[in-house]
């Protein structure tokens, strides 16, 4: 056996260290240097996979040399799926998705799998289930089982030596936590066994030009398990996420070498599996029957398209010293400027007023898009002013009180009038030289406008 040695990993960027350090000195992350073993290889199959990036000799290229080809896109069948993935899948990359569990990840790669095992090779390897219950969720699901190649198996020397056997163009992993390398001495989902084995895979995907997707846990506030150098060797890193009480699922880009970073696709769970959801702004627009004070629609933009999407505003009297402030979907620290800003420029004081905001259907919304909509929305709460139906409102709000443009501003108004909206309050950058159909567009430059308007 080869002698092994020990060393020191962080768990949140992957530096190496010779010794235990309280505080990394990369990331500055406390607590998070483990202690694992490694063996010296002595394995013939590994110099094999050799050379990270898909090359196994050197040569020094200028960038003048390099042949530019069209990269090929396998369709998945399924059009979120391909948006999230920047077209379709591409040969050679490697993909990793992730996602709590129950949120779909197995379902929704093998409803794909099935049915692209009928036009070329495909393997699904399971380190979690048995043969016999992913059968079980194939035959549940009434999809093809007649081409899908299935293995059982968590070495993934193994998995590569079998997969070189029959060649698939697709391969997936489920999951990469269990995985491990007979060189390695630390256990299966440790930092050193989940950074090396995908490391391996990826290898065998650029040599190979097979795609091969990868099953990834989550943390418990939602990232993604392992060290940070998992998702720097990937090509795409998706996440599917989705409540247990929702029949919803999304799942969003967070780094794509091969499309739009940030892409959003929307499912729905049902007893057959994952049906993709084409116009996600109706079910994020199931308004309730009676108008109320507070509730207003914006447009964000996700990707490559707009999304429309409720929001909703609750500011009530506090009964104690510090006002609540709470967030569903929305970053509070965003809230907390909003509100001064609301104070100095709009002349209306909150503090001594509970505020709650809350985002409809579960949608994360990041971009400063939403600014302008959280504060008219707060203004009709708190003067319980019930705004139209049929207005849409999105901009950003400046420190100062100005009314900031917005990226694709014409293509926000569109998608709001294709779902009958008459009225918007947008910045006036923003605003069409041309009519929109018949909806009338109030471009407002400060936030004092904004409010008069309304």
């Amino acid at each position: 056996m080869a002698k092994s040695k020990t060393a020191w990993v962080c768990n949140e960027c992957g530096a190496d260290f010779s010794r235990w350090m309280g505080q990394c000195s990369e990331c500055k992350s406390w607590n998070t240097i483990t202690e694992y073993k490694v063996a010296k290889s002595t394995s013939p199959s590994v110099a094999k996979f050799s050379g990270y990036a898909g090359q196994v000799t050197a040569k020094i290229e200028t960038l003048e040399s390099i042949e530019l080809t069209e990269l090929p896109r396998i369709s998945s069948g399924l059009q979120e799926f391909d948006r999230v993935l920047g077209g379709g899948i591409v040969p050679g990359s490697a993909v990793l998705i992730g996602g709590s569990p129950g949120a779909g990840k197995s379902t929704l790669l093998l409803q794909t799998m099935c049915h692209l095992a009928q036009q070329m090779t495909v393997l699904y390897v399971t380190g979690e289930e048995s043969l016999q219950q992913v059968a079980m969720r194939a035959d549940r699901l009434k999809l093809p089982k007649d081409k899908l190649k299935l293995l059982s198996e968590t070495n993934v020397e193994n998995i590569c030596l079998l997969a070189s056997e029959i060649k698939p163009a697709i391969m997936v992993i489920d999951s990469i936590q269990v995985m491990h390398m007979t060189d390695i001495q630390s256990a299966p989902g440790s930092v050193s066994q989940v950074r090396e084995t995908a490391a391996f895979l990826t290898r065998y995907a650029k040599q190979n030009h097979v795609a091969i997707f990868m099953v990834g846990h989550v943390t418990k506030d939602g990232t993604l398990a392992g060290p940070k150098v998992l998702e720097h060797c990937i090509d795409c890193s998706i996440l599917l996420d989705g409540s247990t009480d929702s029949r919803y699922r999304t799942l969003r880009s967070h780094k794509n070498r091969f499309g739009a970073v940030n892409e959003l696709g929307v499912f729905a769970m049902t007893e057959l599996g994952m049906k993709e959801v084409k116009n996600p702004s109706a079910i994020f627009l199931s308004r309730a029957d009676i108008p109320a004070a507070g509730s207003l629609v914006m447009v964000i933009w996700e990707g490559t398209r707009p999304l429309m999407v409720e929001i909703q505003a609750l500011a009530d009297h506090s009964m104690l010293a510090n006002p609540r402030r709470v967030t569903v979907g929305l970053e509070q620290n965003r809230l907390a400027l909003l509100l001064a800003v609301l104070h100095r420029h709009g002349g209306l004081a909150l503090g001594d007023q509970d505020v709650f905001v809350n985002i409809v259907g579960g949608v994360k919304v990041s971009e400063t898009a939403a600014d302008l909509a959280l504060l008219v929305a707060l203004v009709s709460s708190f003067k319980n002013q019930i705004l139209a139906q049929d207005l849409v409102v999105f901009g950003e709000v400046g420190l100062s009180g100005e009314i900031r443009p917005v990226q694709n501003g014409i293509e926000r108004l569109k998608e709001a009038a294709k779902h009958g909206f008459k009225r918007a309050i947008v910045p006036k950058q923003n605003a069409p030289k041309q009519a929109i159909g018949d909806m009338q567009v109030i471009g407002v430059s400060q936030l004092s406008e904004a409010l008069e308007v309304i």
